[in-house]
């Protein structure tokens, strides 16, 4: 798993830090529940140390697995992806279930 990039977005009306990784053994093993605790893990040890080094208070926090790289914005009906939003209290993730 690698960390592509992490995008600072307002275009929803308020920050959003958009932290994407790219895992290529998703496209294998695509259960959603293991990619939920991944991606758990993924903002409460990556994106929270990343905000609070760089002093960033996004409104919310994108986790997102793509089995390849893409674009942001953009789909492909080939890619695997899975998603995840949640806002930071306290320097930890709460999920944002939408």
């Amino acid at each position: 798993m690698t960390l592509s990039e992490v995008l600072l977005d307002d275009a929803p009306g308020a920050l959003w830090a958009r932290f994407r990784f790219v895992a290529p053994e998703i496209a294998k093993d695509g259960d959603p529940d293991a990619r939920a605790a991944d991606i758990d893990y993924l903002c409460t040890e990556v994106a929270v140390p990343y905000l609070r080094l760089y002093e960033i208070a996004p409104e919310r926090v994108v986790i997102s697995l793509s089995d390849r790289v893409l674009p942001f914005g953009s789909s492909e009906p080939e890619a695997t992806q899975f998603f995840e939003t949640y806002r930071v209290e306290d320097n930890a993730c709460v999920w944002e279930g939408f």
